[in-house]
């Protein structure tokens, strides 16, 4: 097992002999990074790796881009210090949505809601050896079929080890009460999500829905947002089964305070970060981000309607569950919310 010089490190482990390192890189100087990673690790098109790059370009003079990013980085360490208290220990389940991409080595953790579906046909363009070309030819529902990307969960421990220290890791982020109501807009609003309205929707309206109809209850499918905060805050909704991943809160997912990201993009900036990434990849002649559709985007303005008939005591009470998403991600409590 290797002993870094420079960083935080601890062991993770689960059931069985399964054990997962991880390796905590902060503030890492040229010639440390050269000590774990060996100079001729891995190579693109410019000989280095995409987290050698970064960590160059750290040291160079900064672009706006790079700025921002390297700013985003140590706000998430410093507030991980700082409400982070225990370190749990992470196990192959906690690894489901790290995609990985061995070709150009980066490590990608998805959050559903935030841009997800492009960047897994993105991936799916740069893992296809030639059978993708186009990313928005992809049909969404592929882009999320199990097959067809590597999810960092597959691997073997000493695998796990070697790309958690070594790749680019990088996830995208947005504000949490975008985010949810995407989510509601998404799985509780659309007439084809039948799946979501009877596995959740008929589940919240007998539980959250007084005198509910018959129908109401075989179909599910006309759950109100309020309805849902109601589902969400309830305690026993997480004592039954984890949160949905498309409500899930992104420090659930992604694990930020235990898994050192190398990037955090945000959907706010999407198509800069986006680029930004690619060309630290080496990739910006294979494959463009797609362009974001603005017609259909929840904005924080049509957030704040759905949030005009929830009281102010289940305001917070949501808030208070979304809290460390705000702070890990710098996003300010939004003006509509009535917290005091």
């Amino acid at each position: 097992m290797i002993k870094p010089k420079v960083g935080r490190m601890f062991l993770a482990t689960c059931v069985g002999s399964f054990f997962i390192l991880i390796l905590y890189f902060q503030n890492m100087s040229r010639s440390a990074s050269e000590q774990i990673l060996g100079r001729n690790s891995f190579s693109v098109k410019s000989g280095r790796s995409p987290l050698q790059t970064l960590q160059e370009n750290d040291q160079l003079e900064q672009s706006a881009v790079q700025a921002t990013l390297q700013g985003r980085r140590q706000l998430l360490e410093e507030t991980c210090r700082t409400h982070t208290r225990k370190r749990r220990v992470l196990g192959p389940e906690d690894l489901r949505h790290l995609i990985v991409d061995d070709k150009h080595k980066l490590l990608y953790c998805y959050v559903p809601k935030v841009a997800c579906t492009n960047w897994k046909r993105v991936l799916m363009v740069l893992t296809g050896n030639g059978r993708y070309r186009e990313p928005l030819a992809i049909p969404a529902n592929e882009a999320h079929v199990a097959g067809n990307l590597r999810s960092l969960s597959e691997y073997t421990t000493a695998e796990i080890n070697k790309r958690l220290r070594t790749y680019l890791k990088f996830l995208f982020v947005r504000e949490p009460f975008e985010r949810l109501v995407s989510a509601y807009r998404n799985k509780f609003t659309r007439s084809y999500n039948t799946a979501f309205h009877k596995r959740y929707g008929t589940k919240i309206i007998r539980r959250h829905r007084a005198d509910p109809q018959a129908e109401a209850l075989k179909k599910g499918n006309d759950v109100s947002f309020e309805e849902f905060v109601y589902y969400l805050v309830d305690p026993q909704t997480q004592r039954e089964e984890p949160f949905n991943e498309h409500w899930e809160r992104v420090h659930s997912l992604c694990h930020p305070c235990l898994i050192h990201y190398d990037v955090v993009g945000k959907y706010e900036t999407l198509a800069q970060d986006s680029r930004y990434i690619l060309k630290l990849a080496g990739a910006e002649g294979e494959v463009k981000f797609p362009a974001m559709s603005k017609s259909t985007r929840t904005t924080g303005h049509m957030a704040a309607k759905f949030f005009d008939n929830i009281s102010p005591f289940y305001q917070k009470k949501l808030f208070n569950l979304y809290r460390m998403d705000f702070l890990l991600f710098n996003y300010s409590v939004p003006a509509y919310l009535k917290l005091r």
